[in-house]
C-alpha cells in the first residue's frame, strides 16, 4: 500500500491534523516542515502532493508507536526495518494499539473482511520464517478500516 494512503488513514483513526501527524514524526526524531506532512496528506493528482518515503512513514510508525505507549528512554531505539511493508505497517499498528492477534482478527471480521486466525498469524511472522505470509493492499485497507471504525465507536467510560 502507498506510504501516503496509511498516513492519511491513520491520520483518520487518530482524528488529528498535519500538525500532530509533524508532532508524532518528530517523536522519533525527523525534524520535517509542516508543508512537507500537508503535501504527504493530499491526493495524487494534487499539484503539490508529495509522496512519502519509506524513511518518513518509519519515523512515523514509531512516532505512532512513542505517542500511544511511551518512549523507553533506557533502551536505545530499534534500527529500521526498510523496505516498510504492510506486514510491518501491521506489526506497528498492533503495537501501538496494543492489540492481540484475537483483536487483529476481531478487526478483520468486523471490517467484512474474515481472516482465520493463523492467516492473521502469518502476517506477523519473520520474512524468513517457513509460515510467513505477505500482506497484500487488500486486506491492509479493510484492516485500517476496521480500526477506524473500532477506534470511533470506543466511548470512555465517563468518571464518577
Amino acid at each position: 500500500m502507498v506510504n501516503n494512503d496509511v498516513m492519511r488513514s491513520i491520520r483518520y483513526i487518530l482524528n488529528v491534523g498535519s500538525k500532530q501527524i509533524l508532532d508524532i514524526v518528530a517523536l522519533s526524531g525527523l525534524k520535517l516542515n509542516l508543508n512537507q506532512v500537508s503535501d504527504f496528506l493530499l491526493d495524487e493528482t494534487a499539484a503539490s502532493y508529495l509522496p512519502c518515503d519509506d524513511l518518513v512513514m518509519a519515523h512515523f510508525l514509531d512516532g505512532l508507536i512513542y505517542l500511544k505507549r511511551g518512549k523507553d528512554v533506557s533502551r536505545p531505539p530499534l534500527p529500521f526495518e526498510f523496505p516498510i511493508s504492510n506486514n510491518l505497517v501491521l506489526k506497528k499498528l498492533k503495537v501501538a494499539f496494543l492489540l492481540k492477534e484475537e483483536d487483529m482478527h476481531d478487526i478483520l471480521k468486523h471490517a467484512d473482511y474474515p481472516l482465520g486466525r493463523s492467516e492473521v498469524s502469518a502476517f506477523l511472522r519473520k520474512r524468513n520464517h517457513e509460515n510467513y505470509r505477505e500482506c497484500g493492499d487488500q486486506v491492509l485497507r479493510y484492516f485500517l478500516k476496521g480500526l477506524a471504525t473500532r477506534e470511533h465507536s470506543f466511548k470512555p467510560i465517563p468518571p464518577k
